[in-house]
């Protein structure tokens, strides 16, 4: 791997003056090129940060290092990430890439999910022009140090990694670093690469940066180049330079996250407003009060600023954390032992915790950066071993698997993170990769599809009926015969004709979800899924599924079929004076004799009473009846073990 050039490099003020010039001029023959096929003795991609190292006296191990956190070497074809950045250095300009209208803002879901009380969705307003904070501006910049115009730092991989290694350059002189060849000498300028304004993240950020350059990487990027950076055990950053880096202290005082991320208390406000009404979360005594049995993953559908002013407003909704796409910064508003209304599902709520995720579902192309992925997943490991939560997707719910409570609920439930979240290299990073667990042949199957190749065509993204772009993809699609060209598979509680819109989950299934297989044809297999039979591709020489073990439910002997519910309450009987019955209210859907679904928890009937502000009037109620998580369409549901039985996997 070529390293960086030793010959001295102009002051700034000169580099400034002349940069159009003399940048242009070195990358014109990288800028022009095509992209190399993987495996070529020279990919372009590789060869860019050699040249831009070069170019700007920044070690190439640590332009490597950079860009794997923001982006793992990925161009993804000049699209933006979900917070506007571009190409394999992340580079900002995210005018338009801030939505305005969070999520839980949309009124057509109640987030707390509970008839005792709904929550409220005011509107709200986002951050516009210089209101953008300049972690989201750094594509202008880089363009201004390297003479390269805006349309081909964010187009051109090259250019892009010359912004990236324009940008380090400067961030050293800011600090009176010299341009050292050694990679130790710029922890200071990766940390404020970072973009954040507060010394905590900017360590955690660079303290990643340089356990990738300990560790080294190497992968096939999703245009098809292998980039590596080879491994340096023995760096030791010099980590004082922090402290000339111009950044305010933060702190991680009351917050429960893990060593080794960011972590601030912002905290949602628990007030009490107008006759009876209050917001935004309940407090609880978890988990001696209500058993934490859940992870929900959501995506924010609004830019870091107006949603970090959203949950602190008593009156709308609450989640317990929010991580950041820049830098994987985490803000925590609730405490895990209170009850965030985030799911729309109140059984799922007073069981789980809420994380939020800057981004988009529905942007043409969205993506989210390795430091996020990396940041949640610490998080979520930690969170998962003190509460005895496994890691797996029965228990490390998307919003989009979450169920409605009621029948009436079903249509007005959320779809994020969607299809572009890579739950494959999520679970790797929980140290949980989904691996085949069971022999070809088993009766259990868990899908796992490659993301970066598999990239089913959908609609929506940008606007009704506009196509989006292609794009890898964690969700599979399901078909009612072996053939692509037979009819999707229809949700009998959505009704309608079922459609490749990116928000319609009637006939998907998502990686690490397992199902029941139903039968196989060739280079198709089928599972039993929303009460039917339906097909998807998974060719043996390039499977979207492996064979799994798993523990499987059908109907006791005769029994036609058994109702499904979206939440597992009490029986009646249990509700002692003064808590409400909550109806147990089975959803438009059955469980037909013969068929088979995969279970997992075993878990009683409960319901958490909280209606009132005082948290002296909460009740939890729980009952005799049993129920079984089941994975029985996109999203999960439960079923009364009273009603079921359990059958080999085979």
């Amino acid at each position: 791997m070529p390293g960086p050039v030793t010959h001295p490099r102009p002051p700034v003020h000169v580099r400034r003056a002349a940069g159009a010039v003399a940048s242009a001029a070195l990358l014109l023959p990288l800028l022009g090129a095509a992209p190399s096929a993987a495996g070529t003795e020279a990919p372009r991609l590789q060869q860019a940060f050699a040249t831009a190292a070069a170019r700007y006296h920044v070690p190439q191990s640590v332009l490597l290092g950079v860009s794997y956190l923001q982006s793992r070497w990925d161009t993804h074809a000049g699209a933006p990430s979900v917070t506007g950045g571009y190409g394999p250095m992340h580079l900002t300009d995210a005018r338009t890439a801030l939505a305005t209208t969070p999520h839980h803002s949309e009124a057509t879901e109640d987030a707390r999910g509970d008839d005792a009380r709904r929550a409220r969705h005011p509107q709200v307003r986002l951050p516009e022009g210089d209101e953008i904070p300049a972690r989201l501006r750094t594509l202008p910049r880089a363009a201004r140090l390297t003479g390269l115009s805006a349309a081909k730092l964010r187009k051109d991989p090259a250019a892009n990694v010359a912004g990236g290694a324009a940008l380090l350059a400067d961030a050293q002189e800011y600090l009176g670093e010299p341009l050292s060849e050694d990679p130790s000498d710029w922890y200071g300028a990766v940390a404020r690469f970072s973009g954040a304004d507060d010394s905590e993240t900017a360590a955690a950020y660079a303290n990643d940066v340089y356990e990738v350059m300990r560790t080294g990487e190497r992968r096939v990027t999703d245009s098809g180049e292998l980039v590596a950076l080879a491994a340096q055990p023995n760096l030791d950053p010099r980590i004082t330079q922090l402290n000339r880096a111009g950044l305010r202290q933060g702190s991680a005082e009351g917050t429960e996250c893990p060593p080794g991320v960011s972590c601030e208390r912002i905290p949602a406000p628990y007030e009490a407003f107008g006759a009876n009404d209050y917001g935004n979360h309940d407090e609880a005594d978890r988990p001696a009060s209500s058993a934490i049995r859940y992870i929900v993953i959501h995506d924010t559908e609004g830019g870091w600023e107006g949603v970090i002013n959203l949950v602190q407003d008593p009156t709308y909704v609450s989640w317990h954390y929010s991580l950041r796409s820049t830098d994987g910064h985490i803000a925590q508003h609730v405490r895990v032992k209170d009850v965030a209304w985030h799911a729309g599902n109140w059984y799922v709520n007073a069981n789980s915790i809420g994380l939020e995720h800057e981004g988009f579902l529905a942007q043409p192309d969205s993506w989210y950066t390795e430091a996020m992925y990396k940041s949640s997943a610490r998080l979520v490991a930690f969170l998962a071993a003190r509460y005895g939560i496994p890691l797996d997707r029965q228990h490390i719910l998307g919003h989009d698997t979450v169920p409605g409570p009621t029948a009436a609920n079903v249509g007005g439930m959320h779809t994020d993170p969607g299809p572009y979240w890579d739950w494959r290299h999520y679970f790797e990073l929980l140290g949980r990769p989904l691996e085949p667990t069971a022999l070809a042949g088993s009766g259990v199957v868990t899908i796992r599809p490659d993301y970066a190749t598999n990239r089913p065509a959908y609609l929506d993204c940008g606007g009704k009926g506009k196509a989006c772009a292609a794009h890898g993809s964690s969700a599979v699609r399901l078909y009612s015969d072996h053939d692509e060209k037979s009819a999707l598979i229809a949700d009998p509680g959505l009704g309608g004709s079922p459609t490749t819109g990116v928000n319609d989950l009637s006939s998907r299934v998502s990686t690490g979800q397992q199902f029941a297989v139903a039968g196989t044809w060739g280079d198709w297999t089928a599972v039993w899924y929303l009460g039917r039979k339906a097909w998807f591709r998974n060719p043996q020489s390039k499977p979207t599924a492996v064979p799994s073990h798993g523990v499987l439910i059908t109907p006791r002997a005769g029994l036609d079929s058994v109702p499904v519910y979206g939440r597992a309450y009490p029986e009646a009987s249990a509700y002692p004076a003064g808590v409400p019955v909550q109806p147990v209210s089975a959803l438009p859907y059955t469980l037909p004799k013969g068929q088979r679904y995969v279970a997992g928890d075993r878990v009683p009937g409960e319901y958490l009473y909280a209606g009132a502000f005082d948290p002296s009037t909460h009740r939890v109620v729980e009952g005799k009846d049993l129920y079984y998580e089941i994975q029985y369409g996109h999203r999960v549901a439960f079923v009364r073990t009273a009603d079921v039985t359990v059958v080999p996997a085979s």
